[in-house]
C-alpha cells in the first residue's frame, strides 16, 4: 500500500506536469495572425499565387476549396444577369477580394459596389462601399 505522503506528492507532481504540458501545448499551436499589409506582401514576394487559391480570413491564411463545375456555371449565369440589371450604376466584382476592418480579404462569388470599375485601381472595396455580398 503507497502512503499517503507519496500519494500525495505524486498527485502535487502529475497536475503540475499536466499544467506544464498545457501551457506548451497551448504555445505550440498558436496561430500566426497576418495583417492585410503582411499579406500583401506575400503576394508581392510570390508566397501567394492565385494558384494557391489563399484567402485571408481574421488574419488567418485559409485554403479555400476548389469550384465544380456546377458552381463556375451558376456563377457565369449570374454576373450576366446581374450586368444585364445593373449596367453602368454598380461595380460587379466576381470573385474579388473586399477588404473587411477585421483583417480579412475575402474573395466572395460576387460584390455589387458603388462607383465604377476605376474606383479600386488603388483598393479594394470597403464595407461602405459594398451594397451586396453574395
Amino acid at each position: 500500500m503507497i502512503p499517503a505522503a507519496i500519494n500525495n506528492a505524486v498527485s502535487l507532481i502529475f497536475a503540475s506536469v499536466q499544467v506544464l504540458l498545457e501551457r506548451c501545448l497551448m504555445n505550440a499551436v498558436t496561430p500566426k495572425r497576418f495583417s492585410i499589409a503582411e499579406y500583401h506582401q506575400l503576394i508581392e514576394l510570390g508566397f501567394l499565387t492565385e494558384a494557391n487559391h489563399i484567402e485571408l480570413i481574421r488574419g488567418e491564411l485559409i485554403q479555400m476549396t476548389a469550384k465544380g463545375t456546377p458552381h463556375t456555371v451558376c456563377s457565369s449565369i449570374l454576373c450576366r444577369q446581374l450586368d444585364r440589371i445593373l449596367g453602368e450604376r454598380a461595380v460587379i466584382r466576381g470573385q474579388d477580394p473586399i477588404t473587411l476592418p477585421n483583417q480579412s480579404e475575402p474573395e466572395p462569388d460576387f460584390v455589387i459596389a458603388r462607383g465604377r470599375d476605376e474606383d479600386y485601381l488603388a483598393h479594394h472595396p470597403y464595407p461602405e462601399d459594398i451594397l451586396l455580398v453574395i
